[in-house]
């Protein structure tokens, strides 16, 4: 980033595009919470949705983004339908505004090389919302595997599983893709993160099972990286609405020396509600949203690269990208 894009102010001004995705709820509250943010308002494609979040947040509603990105503010968190990111990222990088974008960062690689290199020329910050980085019990492993701890790692086990969200997420032209690319990306980003290498070739198997959807709501993906580790991953929607909570994160790191199993949404309350007549997990942990939205304030002040890059969201989105090539095909793709 360049000299001109540092803020040199006591706060960092935000604007969010679109609360079509349901973290823009999370990050909205987190800018509120932070001493050293200022949400100036919201642009929404959908009037009565960005009016009833701007009303909900206590900032002020821009029918056209071209208005909000003519306001005085530093930054966007982009929060729109997948397909949407790269037009909504490369015209706030032209404005001059830093952006944190939701995952997945893009529907195509040339779209996500596109918003990387917008961002570069035009000397602004672009950060992918990969908020699992931050949750404490994920940086402790983090900590763990580098210290040596565990040997050398040889095998990962992971998950992520969910409910069907439904909506824009099941409409292809929107999402780009269903449960494969909306619960891979994590899971990706943060082996990559954890192993400090990157995906030599990926195997899987994608279908539809468990709903009555025209897109993908299961999957499962082998994962060889250039250091020889092999990784597998089961991403699905796959929680019925009556499961207690929305899905999980779990890994299994395995080393010559140990193992770290890791269950990143552990922290939650069991409550036997009679009114919606179901059990619920309460959460009472570590808000890793709020971590993540402080981590790119500091990249904006200080002009340092955030936990996780826009290249690093353009790599998680290859492997996605890659898990569907190879379930055409049904051979190995070799990224």
């Amino acid at each position: 980033m360049t000299e001109k894009g540092l803020v040199r102010e006591d706060r960092v001004r935000f604007g969010i595009i679109s609360f079509a995705h349901m973290h823009a709820a999370s990050y909205a509250r987190a800018l509120n919470e932070i001493p050293g943010a200022e949400l100036i308002g919201i642009y929404d494609n959908n009037r009565d949705r960005g009016l009833s979040a701007a009303a909900t947040y206590n900032t002020d509603y821009y029918q056209c983004l071209r208005d909000l990105l003519d306001t005085d503010i530093h930054a966007v968190i982009v929060c729109s339908e997948n397909a949407r990111h790269r037009d909504e990222c490369i015209q706030a990088a032209k404005a001059g505004k830093h952006v944190l974008c939701e995952k997945p960062i893009a529907t195509t690689s040339e779209d996500g090389v596109a918003m990387i290199e917008e961002c570069e020329r035009e000397g602004v910050i672009l950060a992918t919302t990969f908020p699992v980085r931050h949750a404490p019990s994920v940086v402790r492993a983090k900590g763990v595997i580098d210290s040596g701890a565990i040997g050398q790692v040889i095998a990962v086990n992971a998950t992520n599983h969910g409910r069907m969200p439904g909506g824009w997420f099941i409409d292809r032209k929107l999402s780009g893709g269903g449960a494969v690319l909306d619960h891979t990306v994590h899971v990706a980003d943060l082996l990559r993160w954890f192993l400090k290498d990157e995906v030599k070739t990926v195997y899987a198997e994608v279908d539809t099972r468990m709903h009555d959807i025209d897109i993908d709501d299961c999957g499962m993906l082998l994962m060889e990286f250039h250091s020889g580790v092999f990784a597998t991953l089961d991403p699905s929607w796959s929680r019925p609405k009556s499961y207690p909570t929305w899905g999980d994160v779990t890994t299994e790191i395995v080393g010559t020396d140990g193992v770290i199993s890791l269950d990143v949404f552990a922290q939650v309350l069991v409550e036997a509600n009679d009114s919606d007549g179901k059990v619920l997990y309460r959460n009472w942990g570590d808000n890793m949203d709020l971590f993540l939205v402080r981590d790119f304030i500091q990249a904006v002040n200080q002009g340092q690269k955030p936990a996780a890059s826009g290249f690093d969201g353009l790599k998680a989105l290859e492997i996605a990208l890659a898990a569907y090539e190879s379930a055409g095909i049904g051979k190995p793709v070799e990224l």
